[in-house]
């Protein structure tokens, strides 16, 4: 009995978790949408942690940014390679060099994938 318990519990598990993921894995990695069976409208889905300038993207700090690339000593950037946030400004995490890592162009877009988990409405 116990058995059949458990095992109803993982299949369970495993359709929500293959619903969640085929609910997430159809959007872009710049900006994703929301359509309503009510209106044909999309709502551009932002985050609510991370400051924004007046075009709604996410402000970044060029000297923050420069500091990391002189520490890790590549001031003038790596090819192949780009600036990540280890922790995404829009989960909270800080625009100082100690939250930056090089990550190459694949990796990157990888990431960023799966970052979009902590966007809110």
């Amino acid at each position: 009995m116990l058995r059949r318990i458990v095992l109803i519990v993982i299949i369970a598990l495993g359709v929500a978790l293959y619903a969640f993921a085929q609910k997430g894995g159809s959007h872009s990695s710049r900006s994703s949408t929301r359509s309503t069976s009510s209106s044909k409208s999309t709502v551009p889905k932002k985050s609510t942690v991370a400051t924004r300038n007046s075009k709604g993207k996410i402000k970044r700090s060029a000297a923050a940014r420069n500091s990391f690339m002189k520490q890790t000593g590549y001031p003038k950037g790596r090819k192949g390679y780009v600036i990540d946030h280890i922790t995404p400004l829009e989960c909270g995490g800080a625009d100082a060099p100690s939250n930056m890592q090089w990550q190459t162009v694949a990796e990157a877009k990888i990431k960023d994938r799966t970052e979009r988990n902590c966007r809110r409405e």
